[in-house]
């Protein structure tokens, strides 16, 4: 299976319709009056549908187990045909699209099933996705296109030419995932003038987003925090244990680096660790969904 670990859990909801058309309209009538030799159409076909989206992953081999936490089903009779539509909400990594048609086509095929003694003429038609929510294309166009970044790699050893910066670049390559362009890459040392210094400068040049990599774990060189923080006009709790969240599902050390999130004028300005997967990880953690905070800064609603 497609790997998803690294995705974040979201509120995700599909519906899907399945349609059943009858031949005459006694079937109509004996499903009305529950008059249908097998039983109450309309109730077994809803068990039978609720089962199908739980069981989905047992009988598709590339859909993932996940949590069901919603389903509900729906009929509606039109003329000869029946519309079947049903809604499934789950909070997971992956959406719910093909649960929801798995058993919207289940309950046709019970139908189906119940119906044919009766009628010789059914058909079932227009199994499809009605609509989906959740996950990031939901989001996508509400961020800005026109965001720049700079990504400042803090290191004594990497700005010596000792080692290879690789952190650095695994931010980039979430940036430009993410439609923003880099206006500088830098390496520079653990040191807390310079660190303060380069902050304050691409905040005066109106930089969007200001990124640090290194400096945050607990050595007596780790000084990117204090450097940091006594410049931000605001801090943003929130980003930073999101981060420090999303790491502890991954590795136990997490807790002991020291992000730091928080805003320098009209810049929003980001410290993560220094190991390449826990820069990796941050950048999962909080992006696309941080740059809807420039929106905010300009006095956006956040619907």
């Amino acid at each position: 299976m497609i790997d998803i670990t690294h995705k974040n859990n979201t509120l995700r909801i599909a519906t899907a319709q399945a349609i059943v058309k009858v031949s005459k309209p006694e079937t109509i009538v004996a499903i009305k009056e529950n008059k249908v030799p097998k039983g109450d159409v309309f109730a077994m076909s809803k068990a039978v549908g609720l089962l199908g989206v739980k069981k989905t992953a047992l009988l598709l081999a590339d859909c993932h187990p996940m949590p069901i936490e919603a389903t509900t089903i729906n009929y509606e009779i039109k003329d000869l045909a029946i519309h079947i539509y049903i809604t499934v909400k789950t909070i997971y990594k992956t959406g719910v699209e093909v649960e929801a048609m798995h058993g919207a086509s289940l309950v046709a095929l019970n139908m189906y099933d119940m119906l044919k003694p009766i009628d010789k003429g059914i058909e079932i038609h227009e199994i499809k996705l009605v609509d989906k929510k959740g996950g990031k294309s939901d989001f996508k166009d509400k961020y800005r296109q026109d965001l720049k970044a700079v990504v400042i790699v803090c290191s004594d050893t990497i700005s010596q030419g000792q080692k290879e910066d690789k952190a650095g670049k695994a931010i980039i390559d979430k940036l430009k995932e993410c439609g923003v362009s880099i206006a500088d890459y830098i390496i520079i040392p653990d040191e807390k003038a310079i660190i303060a210094e380069k902050a304050a400068f691409y905040a005066n040049e109106k930089v969007n987003l200001i990124i640090y990599t290194g400096g945050t774990g607990l050595s007596s060189r780790d000084v990117t925090p204090e450097a940091l923080r006594p410049l931000l006009d605001r801090e943003i709790k929130g980003i930073e244990e999101t981060i420090r969240s999303y790491g502890q599902d991954r590795t136990p050390y997490s807790m002991l680096s020291r992000s730091v999130a928080g805003v320098i004028k009209d810049s929003l300005v980001l410290a993560l660790p220094g190991s390449t997967n826990g820069a990796k990880e941050s950048m999962e953690a909080v992006f696309p969904a941080i740059l809807h905070a420039f929106r905010i800064l300009k006095g956006a609603r956040h619907d």
